[in-house]
């Protein structure tokens, strides 16, 4: 098991069966999120403002906060005022003030980012046919299960910065 990967790795042997699922986990990863920038490109957007208008698009018509929308975000954008701030200038969101709380920016996904998540919804769900084409339903669900393993804890986990 694992020639695939030790030939893309050009590494005759791995430490342990936990360093070689790792570094599986890592490159699929690389691998499709380089399929979905390629189709986020073709529409003149980035994964992460895809990601961005995919959540306001579940929140339309009435939008989020910036932390509602970050903590949502699939990877975390350490600058996610930037994010929206680009996606504003494109016309794809506008901010407006919370009624309830004026100190409070609410973002909302324009006319012009629906029609770009809507065109981009036919290739996206292709995309996902075509790369799980090799593995059946039940495998994807037994996927999914693994990596919520992994990440679920993620709050109970040391980091490395606070090992010693």
């Amino acid at each position: 098991m694992g020639q695939i990967l030790r030939d893309r790795l050009k590494q005759s042997h791995f430490k342990s069966a936990f360093q070689e699922a790792t570094l599986n986990v890592l490159v699929t990863a690389d691998y499709l999120k380089e399929k979905i920038e390629k189709l986020c490109s073709e529409n003149g957007i980035t994964a992460q403002q895809y990601n961005v208008l995919r959540i306001l698009k579940g929140a339309h018509p009435n939008g989020h906060p910036r932390r509602e929308i970050l903590s949502r975000m699939i990877e975390r954008s350490p600058d996610a005022t930037r994010l929206i701030d680009r996606l504003e200038e494109r016309e794809l969101v506008e901010r407006t003030v919370s009624e309830t709380d004026k100190r409070l920016s609410i973002t909302k996904i324009t006319a012009k980012g629906l029609e770009i998540v809507n065109r981009m919804a036919a290739p996206i769900e292709a995309l996902d046919h075509h790369l799980f084409s090799q593995i059946s339903p039940e495998e994807a669900e037994t996927l999914s299960s693994l990596c919520e393993k992994i990440y679920g804890q993620q709050n109970n986990i040391k980091t490395f910065d606070n090992q010693s």
